[in-house]
């Protein structure tokens, strides 16, 4: 049983969705996403409300349920509010910078590291005295922008010991005990 497939959609004013066949799309303020979906899931509209419905009880349809219910519901959210991914870059001496959707990373190698952000997603940088640098990714496609920050925190993952690294705004890292405090 699919809790989460079970859920209703709402859609907010504003935003459309229409469905032909297998093909979902959805427009609204912040801008347009189609995907298409597996044949043997049906969508159903009512008013300001849309249902997905699996035609079995098979393994397949169940989890096929939940995960299109999930991923039309991301649809809606991203056109109508969007999505914002914020990242810190922790360490003495790395710095952020970008000139379009093209971003600028120094991470203690011994070259800058330039990352080309698709042109569906807003980058933005900020440096302030006294603060972490901050690479800010917003977007209407959840997707998307969660696989362009893995990607920028890949570059330099957080190290244990000292805490240097990219990472997510708010995200705590487990930290270890250096060589001394393991001595009593």
């Amino acid at each position: 049983m699919s809790r989460i497939g079970k859920k209703v959609i709402t859609i907010p004013a504003g935003v459309t969705v229409t469905v032909d066949k297998n093909n979902i799309s959805v427009k609204g303020p912040k801008g347009a996403l189609a995907r298409t979906i597996d044949p043997d899931i049906t969508v159903e509209i009512e008013g300001s409300e849309m249902t997905v419905v699996r035609p079995t009880e098979q393994k397949r349809h169940k989890a096929l349920h939940g995960l299109y219910r999930s991923l039309i519901n991301n649809m809606v959210v991203g056109v109508s509010e969007g999505y914002k991914a914020e990242m810190e870059i922790v360490g003495v001496g790395y710095k952020a910078s970008n000139q379009g959707n093209i971003l600028e990373l120094a991470l203690g190698y011994s070259h800058g590291v330039f990352v080309q952000i698709p042109n569906e997603l807003k980058v933005t940088t900020a440096m302030e005295k006294g603060q972490n640098p901050k690479v800010t990714l917003e977007g209407i496609d959840k997707e998307l922008v969660g696989q362009v920050s893995a990607k920028i925190r890949s570059l330099r993952k957080i190290e244990p010991y000292k805490g240097k690294g990219i990472r997510f705004v708010g995200e705590q890292i487990r930290r270890k005990a250096g060589k001394t405090g393991g001595k009593k």
